[in-house]
């Protein structure tokens, strides 16, 4: 047997003609493969492991012609060599490749590899079998062995994930949560949230002091109960709202996902019946390249180790691939995703492949007709088929350098690239190229199970990202492998074959949460971060409980009444002891007490119970509201907020404007075109591009031949026709479009485009809609269509490409026309066409008179501003161009301003100005009027946007949230912060103006100048922000709020605005196309726009004055029959006892005046029209007049004054309720004239509050009629059943009624008249507008 070099030995030649009685056997059978088992060696036992395919083939040739001492060179070879290569290429979880838990294989416990002391005393290959040992057998597996529970993976650390496989550590859940409390957390959180507020916790110690006998006054549940109601109502209704967050956040993580499941290959792809032979090959004739080597200092292979490397197949492949449907909540770190168009990504993933739909398609064919690959594989399996990306592109990518707006391959579709949209992460709303990564993108889908990537940890940087991907070897079996010995440094020493099978991952190879991928791609991507780890999530704040400003302010006012109590239980205790009376029967604290459980009604625990209730009543009319179809109240505790917001912080994209681009202008130096004439424009192409008589239809436009289709017509024509042809040309070939064609609905072709612009696409769009259509486009060539009879007509070559950048403004292209159809022609003109701002475009077009106007002109309309050039090049000038932009491409310092500055050196001077565009960003319906309202309502409106400078000028103008004229200050690219205060300068002189500001300038002022620049800021009509982080919009809002202390509100529709909607006090959500993220965390959810005006104007001014009436009626309520309570008190010579006990105490505040009361919530003071018509209305709330202290004090007065005449009268009109016989004495409650005095007393207090409602009423409703007559009519029904209370005899009596009637007009008429008055003299505004 002859050793080859590198100490491997050949295997002996095969006798096919042998007839060997093993291999009759299907080894499979005899051998199945069990787990492989990751349990480490030690040096003193070691730990033997059945899944290396050890017992049968091996054991053959394992125990003959061996010495006694080679047995430690078996071990190695056999089990500790393999225990290296299956820790190095297995799963984490120590399975091996391919193998998951869905698999069907059973599992191998790791104790059941353990011998322990039972494999001691056993010689050569036998001491590694536990069944020939005797005593212990070998167990069976058992279908309920389970894996050890992984750890939760440290947050802070990188992470190694194995693609498909089960991960070593336990990630998060990919879920998305948007709920305030957990099923712990909710009582706690919900009890702190209602008793941080004092009149609460007031009721709550009157309530627990009536637990002291000598406290007690009347029944423990006439406190106990109202607490209870109260409480037991807000709680619900704080269940009731996170349960329904958390059912549509359920809706949002049950969103189904189509995944690659790994099976491994043996078990899925058993032996076809009727085989009982197999025929061995050598390991040269199975696959070259693939032979095991090993050093003659290591040993060599054993006569097994070779017959199993005989019978390994390297071709098969590590695994088999089905798809299966995951909802989003399942999806977990390393699985694989199936992403088609137009789907949202559901959680951070690195692209592993990309490829067309018609790859996938054809491939499909190919399999079908080969019948070699299953229907279940042919979408997974693009591999070798799958186009390889440009060698320049991939090491670009490897450097983390930016991509530019370009393919990577001829064929635009399947080169390994894909472009998605990021508005719903950043705003931004240019697509962006995202790359598969080169190792993988030919890799077939089986194979994923080789790869590991390493990835850095979570982190909110939305645009940085550092990780490597390595493709592990495929066999999983190696020869042992001494240990390399480390270098001087320490490190360990990588060999070329593992710097060749790993790449690195940069931000370009990745697609985070709620992006959206847009092109017509099929894309494999391995999730690396779910749930709360993803960049979307991180860049989220979490949300909070919000508290009303009402609730606030009415906290403020409790606590005055409760000064009021105390001051006036402490007056009459010192009264009583002044007097002299009762001195020696209670102490005085007691006495105290008593007096403040007695006057407890002047802070009316029912105020939270009306409140709480209205706020129901309010969000149930905006669910009903068929104005504002679709909107969601999902937090129901602060809708009165709606009514005082004097900030509104807007995101852009998809909120403002559609995101849908359309060229609505354009204009040729002598005659402009729009709408309707650009008819006239596809005329002109037509002409421009028909074929003169004879001529083949194979013939292709050059600017030198032309095809004479205009010199027919007049001069004048004959000039703007070939003004029109050059700048529709010159649009059709600059840009970055790659033409698509999709199936549509009844299987016919659709063409689409994409890239990375919606400007782009907008204009390509145009340019076919006026006759001239993009073709095709890959990176080398562009062909353009006529429309209207489907002949290619020009043909160029791209020569160079000079991308748009936010530093330049501007793109440029050169282009070499073919004259012939076949393309060998090299003679074409070669043309430099470039596209971009006025502001930079001025200076390099040749000198014109009306460049300047015309943009002008478009940006007072709102639309965006493209200046197209042209420049014919000889074949001499564009070869010195290409000299020097190669030797500046070589630069190692400052390329890209070398490579700038060729190009502005040779190409951009004296352009040919062939014309404007004008490319409108569509609004969203009812945008303009939305915002005027808004800003006549005295709401001052910032617009937040992640998107570009121009966008949003032109956005700010488009939209009127800047009028035309205003002057817009512009700060950008500041960079020092001694220039920030200067930048300022100019806003202290000009009040009026906007603010335009971008992302890099705001984060200097918001670290170094935050009081300086929201001084000013807050000022401004309008501030609109660009190029902002979702943090950096949360932090505006937050510093708006703590500046000025007024209401703000934001609206969003995308994941990036989520930070922000719940950094204000109220958070609007827009149901955006590509997710529902905003609208879920936001405690008001619409559809569009145009309803947050009604949302606002008439809902939220509804529910603050409702409120506001609401609440001081309530306190009206309890302040006067505490007035009542003190006038007895001061009658019965101090002594606290209650006037109105038990029953007559709990129905005053609810079955006899809680109706009529809670009816003020349908009051409305103007109509829908008149509040949209004079939006003026709603700017009178912002100053707080329907609830201040001067308003609270007018109501105490009222009270204060209708409680003295209701009990005073009643004390002097029925005087014998004293006990005359024991003048100094208290009085008795069970006396016939103590009940006739408290049955005049009470019906007059019932009465008078009623009838004060009817006078409160603006606009009467059904409704109110009903209650007030209803409650009436109950309290007189129930007077029979008041024996306990009243003298039923007396009130059969004309003495009676004429005393009540008497007591309640002194109460009421004064009141009324004043009321009267007060509307003539100074009329409220509602008054005005309503003419009454």
């Amino acid at each position: 047997m002859s050793t080859a070099r590198d100490g491997y030995r050949a295997p002996r030649p095969e006798d096919p003609y042998a007839d060997n009685d093993d291999l009759d056997l299907d080894q499979d059978e005899l051998d199945p493969r069990p787990v492989i088992s990751s349990r480490k060696t030690s040096a003193s036992r070691i730990s033997l492991d059945f899944g290396g395919r050890i017992p049968l083939r091996n054991l053959r040739f394992g125990g003959r012609r061996r010495p006694k001492d080679e047995d430690a060179e078996d071990r190695e070879a056999l089990v500790g060599g393999d225990e290296n290569a299956r820790r190095s290429s297995a799963g984490q979880d120590g399975r091996p490749e391919g193998f998951t838990s869905d698999s069907g294989v059973r599992r191998f416990s790791q104790s059941l590899f353990d011998l322990g002391e039972s494999g001691k005393g056993r010689k050569g290959i036998w001491r590694f079998l536990p069944f020939a040992g005797g005593k212990r057998g070998l167990p069976l597996p058992s279908a309920e062995a389970v894996e050890e529970p992984e750890e939760d993976h440290d947050p802070s650390a990188t992470r190694l994930i194995s693609v498909g496989r089960k991960q070593a550590a336990r990630f998060p859940p990919n879920a998305v949560s948007n709920a305030k409390y957990t099923p712990w957390s909710f009582l706690p959180r919900t009890l702190w949230n209602e008793f941080k507020f004092f009149f609460n916790m007031y009721f709550l110690l009157v309530a627990l002091s009536q637990i002291v006998p000598a406290l007690r006054i009347g029944y423990l549940s006439t406190y106990i109960a109202p607490l209870a109601f109260v409480m037991g109502i807000t709680l619900g209704k704080e269940a009731y709202d996170d349960i329904y967050r958390r059912k549509r956040d359920r809706e949002a993580n049950s969103e189904a996902y189509k995944v690659l499941r790994f099976e491994d290959a043996t078990a899925a792809a058993p032996e076809p019946h009727g085989s009982k032979k197999r025929k061995i090959k050598s390991i040269s004739e199975r696959k070259r390249g693939k032979r095991r080597r090993v050093s003659d200092v290591d040993g060599r292979l054993s006569d097994g180790e070779r017959e199993e490397l005989a019978t390994e197949d390297f071709s098969a492949p590590s695994s088999s691939v089905r798809e299966v449907i995951k909802p989003s909540r399942d999806l977990k770190v390393g699985d694989v995703l199936v992403l088609g168009k137009d789907q949202r990504v559901p959680a951070d993933v690195v692209i592993l492949k990309s490829f067309s739909t018609e790859a996938a398609a054809m491939e499909d064919e190919d399999a079908g007709s080969t019948g070699g690959v299953s229907d279940a594989s042919t979408l997974v399996d693009m591999g070798e088929n799958a186009a390889q990306p440009a060698k320049q592109i991939e090491q670009e990518a490897a450097k983390g350098v930016t991509l530019d707006d370009q393919t990577t391959t001829e064929d635009a579709s399947g080169g390994g690239e894909a472009f998605i949209r990021t508005d719903q992460l950043d705003g931004e709303t240019d697509w962006k190229l995202r790359l598969a990564s080169p190792l993988a993108q030919t890799l077939p889908a089986s194979e994923y199970i080789r790869l590991k990537v390493t990835a850095g940890k979570p982190d909110k940087k939305v645009n940085e990202f550092v990780g490597t991907v390595e493709l592990l070897p495929k066999s999983t079996r190696q020869p042992y492998d001494p240990p390399v010995s480390k270098d001087v440094s320490g490190e360990q020493p990588l060999d070329a074959a593992t710097r060749q099978n790993s790449s690195p991952l940069s931000i370009d190879n990745t697609a985070w949460a709620n992006t959206v991928l847009a092109s017509s791609t099929t894309v494999h991507a391995m999730v690396v971060y779910t749930g709360p780890q993803t960049r979307a999530a991180l860049s989220t704040s979490p949300s909070r409980s919000k508290t009303g400003l009402l609730e606030y302010e009415i906290n403020s006012l409790t606590k005055i009444l409760c000064f009021l109590t105390a001051a006036l239980s402490a007056l009459l205790v010192l009264l009583e002891r002044v007097e002299g009376l009762d001195a020696n029967q209670r102490k005085w604290y007691v006495a105290f007490m008593r007096f403040l459980i007695l006057f407890s009604t002047i802070v009316p625990i029912s105020l939270r119970v009306n409140l709480d209730m209205g706020k129901s009543v309010y969000a149930w009319f905006i669910h009903r509201d068929a104005g504002i179809p679709g909107t969601v109240v999902r937090t129901s505790t602060i809708p009165e907020d709606l009514g005082r917001i004097e900030y509104l912080l807007s995101d852009k994209t998809g909120t403002l404007t559609r995101n849908e681009m359309e060229l609505r202008k354009v204009h040729v130096g002598t005659v402009s075109y729009g709408g309707d004439a650009m008819e006239e424009v596809a005329s002109y192409v037509r002409q421009a591009f028909a074929l003169s008589e004879g001529a083949p239809n194979n013939t292709l436009w050059t600017p030198s031949v032309g095809f004479g289709g205009l010199d027919s017509t007049t001069r004048t024509r004959r000039e703007i026709g070939t003004r029109v042809r050059d700048l529709v040309l010159a649009l059709a070939l600059c840009h970055n479009v790659t033409p698509t064609t999709e199936d549509g609905e009844n299987g016919q072709a659709i063409t689409s485009y994409q890239a990375s612009s919606p400007d782009e696409i907008a204009i390509v769009q145009w340019t076919e809609a006026v006759g001239l259509r993009l073709a095709h486009r890959d990176r080398k060539s562009i062909s353009l269509r006529l429309t209207h009879d489907g002949r290619i007509v020009v043909r160029v070559a791209i020569l160079n490409v000079f991308p748009f950048t936010s530093d330049s403004k501007r793109m440029g292209i050169i282009v070499r026309f073919f004259r012939d159809a076949d393309g060998k022609s090299t003679d074409g003109e070669t043309v430099f066409y470039q596209k971009g701002a006025d502001t930079v475009m001025s200076s390099i077009v040749a000198a014109n008179d009306w460049l300047d106007e015309e943009t002008g002109n478009m940006a007072r309309e709102g639309l965006r501003t493209l200046v197209v050039g042209r420049k014919n090049l000889s074949r001499e000038q564009y070869t010195t161009f290409s000299k020097a932009y190669a030797e500046a491409s070589l630069s190692l310092s400052n390329r890209d301003a070398a490579l700038a500055q060729v190009v502005k050196q040779h190409l951009e001077s004296k352009l040919d100005l062939l014309g404007v565009t004008g490319v409108e960003d569509k609004l969203q319906p009812g945008v303009k009027p939305s915002l005027e309202l808004l800003r006549n309502a005295g709401i001052k409106i910032w617009m937040l946007t992640g998107d570009k400078v121009e966008t949003a000028r032109c956005v700010a103008v488009s939209s009127k949230l800047v009028s035309r004229g205003q002057y817009i200050h512009t700060i950008a690219g500041l960079k020092k912060k001694g220039a920030a205060l200067d930048a300022l300068g100019m806003l202290h002189s000009q009040q009026n103006a906007a603010l335009l500001i971008d992302g890099q300038s705001l984060a200097i002022y918001l670290k170094h100048h935050r009081e300086a620049f929201i001084q000013v800021a807050v000022r401004l009509p309008a501030v609109i922000a660009c190029r902002c982080s979702p943090t950096q919009k949360a932090e505006v809002a937050l510093l708006i709020r703590a500046f000025t202390g007024k209401r703000i509100a934001c609206i969003g529709d995308g994941g990036n605005d989520v930070s922000m909607i719940q950094a204000a006090d109220v958070g609007v959500g827009i149901v955006g196309k590509e997710g529902k993220q905003a609208s879920l965390a936001a405690d008001f959810s619409i559809t569009q726009f145009a309803h947050l005006t009604k949302l606002l104007v008439w809902h939220g001014r509804n529910s603050y004055r409702r409120s506001a009436k609401l609440a001081q009626f309530v306190m009206h309520r309890g302040l006067i029959i505490s007035v009542c309570q003190t006038v007895f008190s001061i009658a019965s010579r101090f002594e606290p006892i209650a006037l109105y006990r038990d029953w007559l105490l709990v129905g005053y505040a609810t079955v006899y005046t809680m109706a009529p009361v809670f009816s003020l919530v349908l009051d409305r003071d103007v109509d829908e029209g008149l509040a949209n018509l004079y939006p003026e209305l709603y700017k009178e709330l912002t100053t707080g007049r329907s609830l201040s202290y001067r308003t609270f004090f007018v109501w105490v007065a009222i009270s204060i004054y209708q409680g003295l005449v209701i009990q005073g009268g009643s004390e002097v009109l029925v005087p014998d309720y004293l006990d005359a016989s024991s003048p100094n004495m208290p009085p008795s409650t069970d006396t016939v004239g103590f009940k006739r005095m408290v049955a005049v007393s009470y019906t007059a207090l019932i009465v008078n509050e009623i009838l004060m409602v009817a006078i409160e009423i603006t606009t009467w409703h059904p409704i109110m009629i009903f209650s007030i007559a209803g409650t009436a009519a109950f309290y007189f029904g129930s007077l029979p059943f008041l024996g306990e209370y009243y003298d039923l005899g007396y009130l059969l009596r004309m003495s009676f009624w004429w005393r009540f009637v008497a007591v309640t007009a002194a109460s009421l008429i004064p009141v009324y008249a004043g009321k009267i008055i007060r509307r003539t003299v100074k009329p409220p505004s509602y008054r005005k507008i309503r003419g009454v």
